[in-house]
């Protein structure tokens, strides 16, 4: 049987104030099932960010149309959240800086249990996702700062899952962690939102990791969508030149230490006259 969509995004435009303004997505459409992680890369500036916040209402579109569980999606500006929209959950790239300091993290994942409880849901105690996140369940009373990186990274995806949201939207949630844990914190992602039977809109530009996890993957590049599909018809047989550029740039652990040329003038000017594909 085929899963529910639980978001759809049609014709994204995200503009930023400038003289001219600046157009950071450009007519950028996508969907994501339930159980299902969707791949957002790109280099850096290529409005997967934008995407991101506007798909979670926090970035306010210039048009187009966002519609979560069949639901418009509006920016917040300074209105509280619908309680049906609090079924979308994001996780940033610094968990420093989305984790308050100054209270216990057993209090902040339990924000998220009255979240889920208030939709309705099934609401887990805190104890009980710190020890699905790997951690130790006592640790309840401790403050972000007595945690490694990788660990506040957990306690945010804990806090986040914690509300059973539809859709987690997770905006390079593995950058700011050293490498020995970026492959396991993405892999656990990718297991606990199949078990709340959410969707996942993943934005990253580790592409290694991102063929592990990922059922579809969508290219960006310059605020629009170059090519997109199932992860592995996209990394063994891409057809747009931007992709093919990325995937050469992955490193090769041969010892050789090569580095990719950097794209030429006429690179760019080629991806960006190469029609979108898929």
């Amino acid at each position: 049987m085929t899963e529910p969509t639980v978001l759809e995004a049609s014709n994204l435009v995200v503009r930023y104030p400038g003289h001219p303004p600046v157009t950071a997505v450009d007519d950028v459409s996508l969907d994501i099932r339930a159980g299902e992680t969707v791949a957002l890369v790109g280099e850096s500036g290529s409005g997967k960010s934008s995407v991101a916040r506007a798909v979670a209402g926090i970035e306010k579109s210039a048009a187009g149309s966002v519609r979560f569980d069949g639901e418009p999606v509006r920016a917040l500006g300074v209105r509280r959240r619908p309680l049906a929209l609090t079924g979308i959950q994001m996780v940033f790239q610094d968990p420093a800086t989305s984790l308050n300091p100054r209270r216990r993290i057993g209090d902040q994942i339990a924000d998220g249990v009255r979240t889920a409880r208030a939709r309705g849901a099934e609401g887990s105690r805190p104890e009980e996702w710190l020890e699905r996140v790997g951690m130790d369940p006592a640790w309840t009373a401790r403050f972000p700062h007595q945690f490694s990186g990788g660990q506040k990274q957990r306690i945010a995806i804990a806090r986040a899952l914690a509300a059973r949201p539809r859709l987690l939207v997770a905006d390079e949630p593995i950058s700011a962690l050293d490498a020995s844990t970026q492959t396991s914190v993405a892999g656990l992602m990718r297991d606990l939102i199949a078990e709340v039977g959410a969707g996942m809109l993943f934005i990253s530009h580790d592409l290694a990791v991102v063929h592990r996890i990922a059922d579809r993957t969508v290219v960006m590049y310059g605020g629009r969508v170059m090519e997109q599909g199932a992860t592995d018809q996209v990394w063994d047989a891409p057809r747009h030149p931007y992709t093919r550029s990325l995937l050469a740039a992955i490193p090769v652990p041969d010892g050789a230490g090569r580095i990719p040329a950097a794209p030429t003038a006429e690179d760019r000017a080629e991806w960006a006259d190469t029609p979108p594909i898929g």
